[in-house]
Order: C-alpha cells, then structure tokens, then sequence
C-alpha cells in the first residue's frame, strides 16, 4: 500500500461552502470545478445532490462538460434506517447524478447511531452495508466517510472497525478515516491508524486504499494529514485555502507544498498543476468565492516570504534563503522587504529597488531608514500603504516640486430633527501658483472632503477622473486615550490599471483622512507625468501653456 502515489481529492465544492460566509453560486462552482480539473486535480467533489436543488444542477450541468484529468463524485449519506435503498431518495440522486465517483458517509460513532440517527448498532451497520452495495450494484467508484471515525474509535474501537469492514465487504475500495470534529491529535491519530491497517490487513479481505479527511479545529488539520500519509494513507481529503465549517478544513494548499517539496512521497499525476501556479490557484478560488486572501496563509499569502525585521532583511538581502524555508518562485509567490521601524538600510534600499526606485547616488538609504523609522513612531505605518512609501522617496529627492499644496480646509457635518445627515467640505488648494476654492457634499465628512479635491484638482488634473477609492481603512493605535486616540487611515485607490495604498495618522480623523487623500492623488498625479492639463468649460484643456483638444 505504501508503494501507491499519493491521491489528492478536494472537497472545496462541497465541505468548503459549510464554511461560514463562503457561499458559491451554481456559475461559481462550475468556474472553480473548471479550474480544479485543469490543475490536474484526480477527483473533485461537487456537492450532495440529495440535499439542495444547486447541487442537482450542478452535477446536471457538469454532464455537459468535458474534464480533462479530474472524476467528479457525488457526495452523499447511507440510506434512512427505515428505507430500502432503492426507496431511499438520498441514494436515487446520487445515482441520478451520473458521476464517476460517489462518496457515501455513514456513521462510526455510537454516540451518533443511537442518539442522532435513532438507529441499533446493527441496523447502522445494515445502513451502511446496504448503501454502499446499491451504489457499486449501479456501477460506480465508491468511497466510503466513517464519519467521527476517530472519535468512534475512541469510544468503541471493535464497533469503529466494524463499520469499516461493512463498507469494505460491500464493495467500498477506499475508505476515509475523517476527523469531523477536529480535536484529535497527531501522535493519536497515528496511533489509531497503524491498528486500523494492521487490523484490516490481518482479516485477508480484499485490498483497500486508506483515506484522511481532517477539520482544523485543534490547528492541527494540515500535520495531521502529512502524517497520515507517512503512517501509509494515500488518499487525502481537503479544501482549497483550508473553506470549512467552523475552522476550517484541513488546507489543500499546505498539503500539496508540503508533500511536493518536503516528502519523497509520489503523488498522483496533477495533469496541468504545475506547482508554480499554487498562488494563482489559491488566490483565484479566493477571488470567486469572494473572500479576501489570507496574507498569512502558508506558501501563498502575500506576508508567506515577506521579511520585516532589519536583521532578517540585512540577511535576505546577502543569502535570500537565510530567512525562508522553500523558494517563493517554487510555489508561484514572491519575496518581499518590508518598510517598516522594525527594519533597516537593507530593507528600505532593497524594497526601493523592487519598486523600481535606485537610492543609490540620489539619497542617503541610512538617512531615509531613519526618517521612517521617526515617521512610524509618530504613527504611520508604511508597510500597508507602499504608494506613500515611493512618494516619501519621491519628496526627498533634489528638486522635488509638490503638484499641488492644500492651503486650507473645513469640514461641517449637521444633523437636525427630520432631516438627513448633511456633510459639507471646502476646499483651498494651489497648483502651479493658482488657487481655487471649491466645495462639495457628501455622505459623510471624508466623503465630502474626497468631493471637493476632486473638484479643485480636476479643473488642473483631468487624470484624475479617473480616480477612485475602493477601501478606506481606519485603525486606533493608542485605544487607551478613548475618543483623543491618534487615528491612522489608510486608502486603496485605484485608476483602472493599477492599485494603490496611501496613509494619514492624527489624532484627528479628518486631517489624518485628508493626509491619505492628498497623497493617493499626488502619486496618480505623479505616475501619469506630473503635467498640468488646465481644463476649461469649453472641453479644451492647456497643457503647459499650449492649447489641445481635450480627449
């Protein structure tokens, strides 16, 4: 058994959507069932047909689509204690779901026998039995869930392993020992592994592939799979991004890194999967099941090869693997310096130079080290906002001009009885030694604020129109001092082709908003060449003195 590859099943269509606030449409499961097969996944679970009309529709609208590597299964339960499994519907849509695979979960814990399902410990076993042979009877792959199974095993291990052999006599020819609570730990499981080889192996049935399908509940989903598969299981179960209920399936990411770059285990082809597109993968299913990526998620978050720390940056920078256990490109991610107090000469030169800015011969990188450091302790906070980062370089460098300077400001917001919130700003800025005085309303004052910019600096800046904020950020940093705490904001603005992130820190909210505002549009204003379009009412604008037609 132990000389069999690896096989990767995933469940993220089906065990990944338990997870809280992950939900997929019926077009999304298709686009990420899609994606699976042309990574080269051997088997993707779609879903129980048996429990929700998406998941007929699914497996209905599956039969029209070409897989190249992957066979589909359909999940579902043993039939109903009281049904005869050609009666039982649950059994019927599976069947009628017409996938390859089908996967069929029956009980192992008493606890749930007697207490859940109502049923005898023989009638389960029956349950069991009965199910999985319909579902061979009618031709299909079938893998057997003991559900609980290590909990079972813990409370009755002879009855545990009984419902194994019901399965395996039945005509199962892979069965998953799943952890569905979560809580059990490693040197168990391993434990109660090894006795259930030994014990199946020892009754001269016929041979059977040993699965693993672990919850993360005790943090442990990902080692407990590793070394399930080092105690000879060779087909694991998990979720792309670890998606699962409470916390989390065990994470097929991790699993896939770890076995492919840290065993000499053999895993099954993955068609496609070249392993450098395990960020695209992890971050795209991210994408669609509309989830922010973890940034701390191993191998492919943002922050999995970043360094902040001086000392590791000074080390990164001479030897890149000093500081990191695999090589980011192996699994499609990049290194990245950090800017930050925390770090050093190292870190601000070289993440300088990543961002396409050479200090050397143009700015002392201890000096500016330094100013960070002074400007973090006031507050800000340059490792979020990397578009403040390059400006900072920018407004150092000889001869910097700013392309506009905000004279002044005011911000009233008025609420009265039977009327809406009102929240009015204006605004005094300079551009090339003109002033305009503008003003605007918003929904809120940085609502406001961000209007009447945007209208003083667009009569001058035309590109900015097409600017706009997609998050605005705000963090307390000193809670203690209540309602007086310093602010520090933070805006992701982009323009259609690129996105940026800006920062402002004040004890008040408004002048720390203001300070994001004004460099998310001088870095627009910046990075689209720093002209200055005077527009006027007849659509013509003047760029540099010189009449054009605008576009």
């Amino acid at each position: 058994m132990t000389d069999q590859p690896v096989v990767l099943y995933d469940t993220t269509l089906r065990d990944g959507t338990q997870g809280e606030n992950i939900t997929l449409s019926l077009a999304d499961k298709l686009r990420v069932a899609r994606m699976l097969d042309e990574y080269g996944f051997p088997f993707i679970e779609g879903g129980w047909p048996g429990s929700n009309p998406k998941d007929i529709e699914f497996f209905a609208a599956a039969r029209k689509v070409r897989w190249e590597n992957a066979k589909l299964a359909a999940f579902g339960s043993t039939r109903h204690k009281g049904n005869k499994p050609a009666d039982d519907a649950n059994l019927r849509e599976l069947v009628a779901a017409e996938t390859p695979v089908v996967t069929i979960f029956g009980k192992s814990w008493l606890l749930h026998v007697t207490e859940v399902l109502g049923a005898t410990p023989t009638q389960n076993l029956d349950m069991i039995s009965d199910s999985v042979g319909w579902i061979v009877d009618h031709g299909r792959e079938t893998v057997y869930d003991a559900e609980h199974f290590f909990d079972g095993y813990r409370a009755d291990r002879d009855y545990a392993l009984a419902t194994l052999r019901a399965a395996r006599d039945a005509g199962a020819r892979t069965l998953v020992l799943c952890d569905t609570n979560g809580g059990t730990l490693t040197d168990q499981l391993v434990r109660i592994l090894d006795d259930v080889r030994v014990s199946l192996a020892g009754d001269d049935g016929p041979a059977i592939t040993l699965g693993i399908h672990t919850h993360n509940d005790a943090e442990l989903a990902v080692a407990n799979s590793i070394a399930a598969v080092k105690a000879g299981v060779r087909h694991v179960q998990a979720t792309i991004n670890g998606y699962g209920e409470r916390c989390g399936n065990a994470n097929m990411v991790s699993i896939l890194a770890n076995l492919a770059l840290k065993t000499d285990n053999v895993l099954a082809p993955l068609g496609g999967g070249d392993l450098p597109a395990l960020t695209e993968l992890s971050r795209s299913v991210a994408e669609i099941a509309n989830v922010n990526p973890n940034d701390y998620q191993p191998y492919v978050g943002r922050s999995a090869f970043a360094h902040k720390g001086g000392v590791h940056g000074a080390a990164v920078a001479k030897v890149e693997r000093s500081y990191q256990h695999v090589e980011p490109a192996a699994v499609g991610n990049t290194g990245r310096l950090v800017v930050s107090e925390l770090g050093g000469r190292a870190n601000t030169e070289i993440r300088a130079r990543q961002l396409g800015h050479e200090l050397e011969g143009v700015l002392d990188a201890r000096e500016l080290s330094r100013l960070i450091k002074r400007l973090e302790h006031e507050g800000l906070a340059f490792e979020g906002a990397e578009a403040s980062f390059e400006l900072l370089i920018h407004r150092q460098t000889p001869g910097y001009e700013p392309p506009f300077r905000i004279l002044d400001y005011t911000c009233l917001v008025e609420q009265r009885s039977g009327r809406e919130l009102l929240a009015e700003c204006t605004v005094k800025v300079e551009v090339a030694g003109e002033v305009l005085h503008t003003a605007a309303d918003g929904n809120g004052p940085v609502n406001a604020l961000d209007g009447a910019l945007r209208k003083a600096l667009g009569a001058f800046y035309p590109v900015l129109d097409a600017v706009h904020l997609v998050d605005y950020k705000v963090r307390i940093l000193d809670g203690a001092t209540a309602t007086a705490a310093k602010t520090r904001v933070i805006i992701d603005s982009q323009d259609g082709s690129r996105t940026w992130s800006t920062m402002g820190s004040d004890t008040n909210i408004i002048a720390a908003s203001a300070q994001a505002l004004a460099d998310s549009l001088e870095y627009a204003v910046w990075k689209s060449g720093g002209e200055v379009r005077r527009r006027d009412e007849r659509g013509f604008t003047a760029v540099n003195g010189h009449l054009e037609v605008a576009g």
